[in-house]
């Protein structure tokens, strides 16, 4: 199936590793021209060196720190420019840090505000000239399940993830007489390094042991398995495409079943 993706200049954030170089790789897949960042230069660029590697297509690297307004301003004036526009937003940032209400300090609750919504709010800020500009596009939010269920031992997600499906419900309705979509992408248990942080200090909270807690989690997913990123990466590659062409305001999970709420 072609995604339509071919000639279209994407954006994505905190894409290093993990699900944001997932997508990343896959949107340079379908044929898109791509920009991604990382808090570090060096590891953007060897993500982009191997995109570029994999796939021939043109990937731009370039430094920023999601959670730091400043860093986004020039991060978007630099990777627009070098795009010659924008057509796909996708906004990433690394989870905020595992604990419990009794466990954040203040500072903790004022970090994760700016990283996982301000980062949402400040990016479409940006974006949205370049996308009116190019006559419409996609803006696709990566979440976690926690935006419809609380993961345990995550407050801080459990709290600001909703708000980002909340922000992106709102702007679907603002921005379709724009011909911009916007949509959520949360992933279940997907083997990445934030869930190996995720179940290593789970392991050491709970007492047991690592392969315990990956066990334990396994269990209740019905497809019987973690997932791979390259499986929530082509998900991600479709939303943000113009195959997608009628699909707004949307949550969508890629978990093999796991939550089993309506």
């Amino acid at each position: 199936m072609d995604l339509g993706l071919s000639g279209k200049r994407a954006l994505v954030l905190a894409a290093s590793s993990g699900l944001g170089r997932a997508t990343a790789l896959e949107l340079a897949r379908e044929g898109a021209t791509v920009a991604l960042c990382s808090r570090e230069l060096a590891r953007a660029q060897e993500a982009a060196n191997e995109i570029t590697s994999e796939t021939g297509a043109t990937v731009h690297a370039f430094e920023a720190d999601v959670a730091d307004a400043a860093s986004l301003e020039a991060l978007f004036e630099q990777a627009v420019a070098a795009l010659g526009g924008l057509d796909v937003l996708v906004n990433n940032a690394g989870g905020p840090p595992p604990g419990n209400f009794q466990d954040v300090a203040e500072s903790g609750w004022d970090r994760a505000y700016q990283l996982t919504l301000m980062s949402v709010v400040h990016s479409v800020q940006h974006a949205l000239p370049h996308l009116k500009a190019s006559g419409g596009g996609s803006i696709l939010t990566l979440a976690s399940s926690s935006v419809q269920q609380p993961i345990p031992n995550l407050l801080l997600s459990n709290v600001f993830r909703p708000a980002i499906r909340a922000l992106s419900k709102h702007l679907a309705v603002e921005l379709a007489p724009d011909g911009i979509r916007v949509n959520v992408l949360s992933p279940g248990r997907v083997l990445t390094p934030r869930i190996e942080q995720l179940d290593a200090a789970n392991a050491e909270k709970s007492g047991r042991s690592l392969q315990e807690v990956r066990d334990a989690t396994i269990a209740q997913i019905p497809m019987g398995r973690l997932g791979e990123p390259a499986e929530f990466g082509r998900v991600a590659a479709f939303l943000s495409s113009p195959a997608a062409s009628y699909v707004t305001g949307e949550h969508l999970l890629v978990d093999g079943g796991l939550i089993r709420g309506l």
